[in-house]
């Protein structure tokens, strides 16, 4: 449903914002880990997020990333999502028609209209605080 640089990015929010509301900072190598990413490939997506302001960085010993849950509660999955550059290709057709749009739908277009309406609203509403919280508790988890 989304790109996989989202998916990813998506769960770096969490773990990170997880571990800032423990009082820990978390290095490059272990979120690559934790979210079963690719090193380099979690560098750029790191890279693009203390970019935008949503994540913090820091350097030296003591050093890591980190984003407190103060700022995980003013941070939604749309935000992250376009950070990136977007994530979810609303051109592509759900049959994987070539042309699909409302001048010429499949049989599936309007229907699939509203749930991508539907998903870019959810996104606008999940906060990253709430998942680090749910993380917290053991109600969800990040491992596939």
């Amino acid at each position: 449903m989304f790109s996989k640089t989202c998916e990813y990015a998506f769960r770096a929010v969490a773990a990170v914002a997880q571990a800032s509301a423990n009082g820990v900072r978390l290095t490059l190598p272990v979120i690559a880990e934790m979210t079963g990413t690719p090193q380099a490939f979690m560098g750029k997506i790191m890279q693009d997020l203390v970019k935008a302001r949503i994540i913090r960085s820091y350097r030296g010993p003591s050093g890591g990333f980190d984003l407190p849950m103060a700022n995980a509660a003013k941070v939604n999955l749309r935000m992250v999502m376009d950070a990136l550059g977007g994530g979810m290709d609303n051109t592509l057709c759900v049959m994987g028609i070539g042309e699909c749009n409302s001048g010429k739908p499949c049989p599936m277009h309007n229907d699939f209209v509203e749930v991508r309406k539907d998903i870019s609203r959810i996104l606008a509403n999940t906060y990253v605080d709430r998942l680090a919280k749910e993380l917290n508790t053991g109600a969800t988890d990040l491992k596939k």
